[in-house]
């Protein structure tokens, strides 16, 4: 590849960590330097403009990604997010790591990711559609439900894979429930899918609390972002006894330290839109928020939020990475040295694309599960990966995001061996 294009990629500070944790631990598991080489970048990436006609007359035209890190296991998977600092380098890391979390969770899939450049809050329900549909269109040749599956990531949500899939079948002539996955019930969706990342991360946190002797009944816990992946773990954590002590959303966070309780901040929410001014709470900032203290951290907002800087002023015992990326490699060292436990988020929040997976061979079949065998199928899947990712950690000394990956990126790579090169 060459060094230009390789710049396009390495602008992003995310791929240059996603980079960064895959050449340590080719290192370790001594990875052939030609596979290595294949997976520091895609297999293929698509770039598409996306002009969108706006509710006033005028058309905005947003750009638009969707990349392939590799499908060496099986068709790739990932999610589409819309946000204002989608990038190509963001993009593709998310898709590298995607393939070690499908790997590692044992899943048929090589990773993809997608997103639009774009601010969804500023933008109406038409507007949305019309992007959405017209992304579609223009990611049409690498989308399929043998291909590439998309779901939901940040700021895109079930009403978004609606219309992906109606627009996808428009073209079929046919409806293809197995082109996305997240979808709402009544169209080919999975019980389950909805809650499926925060309850598998609470899942993998029980395992990791029962190793470190730590009991959830009374344990205090922060969780930054009160979104789709947060408000679950918050709730759920909440009824396993914890004493969730501060919440964090994009426009501030709250804190008690006698205790929130979670089913009164949900509907505050769904009033306000917010957790800010909750009743009986204070109002803390993000950063600050990071550094209550507690037994408990679930970092599930966006990436980047412990770093060298606050690394040190993390009280917490267990850190459990709702988010993608949110611990930067240095302050990963950092925790390290003072005896934090990091459940890695390929790891911890690899539960939604475990239910994707099932929503998908579903989509396939037809034929639809009760939520509690979803459940039940999840916790197994999470409990084996957590057990095989501590077993591996226990027996090399490393730290659960170095095993974790050791195991995902190895699987990927004797997939490699295994299929042999082409031509």
């Amino acid at each position: 590849m060459g060094s230009e294009s390789k710049l396009q990629f390495e602008a992003s500070a995310l791929f240059r960590m996603a980079v960064e944790q895959l050449d340590a631990v080719a290192k370790r598991i001594h990875l052939d330097p030609g596979i290595h080489e294949r997976l520091r970048y895609p297999r293929r990436a698509l770039v598409v403009s996306v002009p969108t006609p706006r509710d006033d007359g005028h058309t905005d035209v947003f750009i638009g990604y969707r990349v392939h890190h590799n499908t060496v296991l099986g068709p790739t998977k990932g999610g589409i997010r819309y946000h204002p600092e989608v990038s190509l380098g963001e993009v593709t890391a998310l898709a590298m790591l995607m393939s070690w979390k499908c790997a590692l969770m044992g899943l048929p899939y090589g990773g993809a990711k997608g997103g639009v450049a774009c601010d969804p809050n500023t933008m109406s329900q038409r507007e949305l559609e019309r992007m959405t549909r017209r992304y579609t269109a223009e990611v049409m040749l690498l989308i399929g439900p043998d291909l590439d599956i998309p779901a939901p990531d940040l700021g895109t949500n079930e009403q978004t894979m609606a219309w992906i899939m109606d627009t996808y079948a428009m073209t079929q002539g046919r409806t293809v429930p197995g082109v996305v996955t997240g979808k709402p019930l009544l169209v080919g969706g999975s019980a389950g899918r909805r809650d499926a990342t925060g309850r598998g991360l609470v899942y993998a946190l029980g395992q990791a609390a029962r190793d470190l002797r730590l009991d959830l009944k009374g344990a205090r816990a922060v969780v930054q972002g009160f979104g789709n992946v947060g408000s679950v773990a918050a709730r759920l954590l909440w009824r396993e006894g914890c004493l969730v002590v501060g919440v964090a959303d994009a426009r501030g966070g709250i804190t008690n330290p006698r205790g929130i309780d979670i089913r009164e901040l949900t509907a505050h929410v769904r009033e306000a839109g917010t957790v800010v001014g909750f009743p009986g709470t204070e109002p803390i900032g993000n950063a600050q928020l990071l550094e209550l203290p507690c037994e408990i951290l679930v970092p599930a907002a966006v990436g980047g939020q412990i770093t060298v800087e606050n690394a040190d002023r993390i009280h917490a015992r267990v850190v459990a990475e709702g988010a993608n990326g949110p611990t930067t490699p240095e302050a990963d060292h950092i925790l390290a040295d003072r005896g934090v436990t990091v459940i890695p988020d390929i790891l911890a929040n690899a539960g939604g694309v475990v239910v994707s997976y099932f929503e998908w061979v579903q989509g396939l079949q037809y034929y639809f599960w009760r939520e509690s065998e979803i459940n039940t199928r999840l916790q197994e899947l999470i409990i084996r990966a957590y057990n095989q990712v501590a077993a591996l950690s226990r027996k090399e000394g490393v730290d659960l995001r170095t095993a974790a990956l050791m195991l995902g990126i190895r699987r990927v790579a004797e997939g490699f061996q295994l299929r042999g090169f082409y031509p």
